[in-house]
């Protein structure tokens, strides 16, 4: 793995974990996002349609950590959107062979817990136990660490067996933590990490987490930064939505989560945008639709007093034989918590976003991959 570093304006090295993308045909695509709404409907309380776990995984971008001593390999899905690291234990997954798993045995700093852990998918259960352990982010160490040891996936259907990750590492605050347990981030700054980090997601590439600081060589210009509405997610107001210069909704706030793929917002928005853009629904969702790959259009997100706009080059996600893929879908989450927009990787490949937990604000630069500037 290579390892990036940066340096801040106090001096204190950031550390870096890679990030792959896996490449996936049309129809993998859509079937993966058709699975992937469905965990934020979970994720985020939705209850628009039933839910149920597909490829979703897929989809996302996944790094590693280690857990033990020796350190073990996991990869992770790391997700703004969730609070808790979960791992498979040795014994996890009947025949989920490909995956990597943590050996308690093996570790000479494995600690037991005992308490159980579940958490609901809503297909199913994701459950285990807690343990305590070393655990290793992009070169830092997090010593007697509280995670979950994951026996059950059966939430997460057979779509775990086909999937590049191994686990979660939630990287969102302490009041969604499950448990209440210390979250990755807390652990990271207790052990001694600069409360900050940064995602850098390729375009068809592969992309950066930077642990403790920003990496320059991944962003342009200077941050514009905006305070959080709230400490659970990382939420904040959203002062606008436009289509193509015309205003659209009224939503009041809106999540920036790595672990979603799409740009995900009320279904009376996303209907209006679609409607404007005479798109069609896909074969397997009525949430997710297909765009003439010649179109021209533009959607701005203002936040914290800047613009940020999304080109046909940004939301274009997939192009097989002259079929385009739409990086919008429709999710409805309800009060108190939405209605909200959820900015995910369409969003972050094109803004560099700082997650600052010490000032409690994100900040945004164009990514470097860009072409278009922010306007402020």
């Amino acid at each position: 793995m290579k390892v990036l570093f940066a340096t801040l304006a106090v001096s204190v090295t950031a550390h870096s974990v890679k990030l792959v993308k896996p490449q996936l045909t049309f129809d993998e695509l859509v079937k993966a996002l058709g699975g992937q709404r469905a965990l934020l409907g979970a994720k985020y309380g939705a209850s628009s349609e039933p839910v149920v776990i597909h490829d979703y995984q897929n989809a996302q971008y996944y790094g590693s950590l280690t857990v033990g001593t020796p350190g073990e390999e996991i990869n992770v899905i790391y997700d703004t959107g969730s609070s808790n690291l979960w791992v498979p234990n040795s014994d996890c997954c009947g025949w989920f062979s490909s995956h990597n798993f943590y050996h308690e045995s093996k570790s000479s700093t494995y600690a037991a817990n005992g308490s159980t852990f579940k958490i609901e998918y809503g297909s199913g259960p994701v459950s285990g136990f807690y343990s305590q352990d070393s655990v290793n982010i992009g070169g830092v160490s997090i010593t007697d660490y509280t995670f979950a040891e994951v026996t059950d996936v059966s939430g997460l259907g057979v779509s775990y067996s086909l999937g590049k990750f191994d686990g979660i590492c939630g990287m969102a605050w302490g009041s969604i933590s499950v448990d209440g347990v210390r979250t990755p981030v807390e652990g990271l700054v207790d052990a001694g990490a600069e409360p900050v980090f940064a995602f850098y997601l390729g375009n068809q590439v592969d992309g950066e987490l930077t642990i403790g600081g920003v990496n320059s060589a991944h962003y342009t210009g200077d941050f514009a930064y905006t305070n959080l509405e709230s400490t659970s997610y990382w939420q904040v107001n959203l002062d606008g939505l436009k289509l193509n210069g015309a205003a659209v909704g009224t939503t009041p706030y809106a999540i920036v989560d790595s672990g979603t793929s799409l740009l995900a917002g009320p279904t009376t928005d996303v209907k209006s945008i679609a409607a404007s853009l005479s798109l069609s629904t896909t074969i397997l969702s009525s949430k997710e639709y297909t765009v003439d790959c010649s179109a021209t259009y533009n959607v701005v997100y203002t936040v914290g007093g800047a613009d940020y706009e999304l080109t046909e080059k940004d939301l274009v996600i997939s192009n097989s034989g002259g079929t385009c893929l739409f990086g919008m879908t429709a999710i409805d989450v309800p009060a108190p918590r939405g209605p909200l927009w959820i900015l995910g990787d369409v969003f972050m490949r094109k803004y560099y976003v700082k997650f600052d937990a010490g000032q409690k604000r994100l900040g945004f630069a164009l990514s470097a991959a860009a072409s278009s500037d922010v306007v402020v």
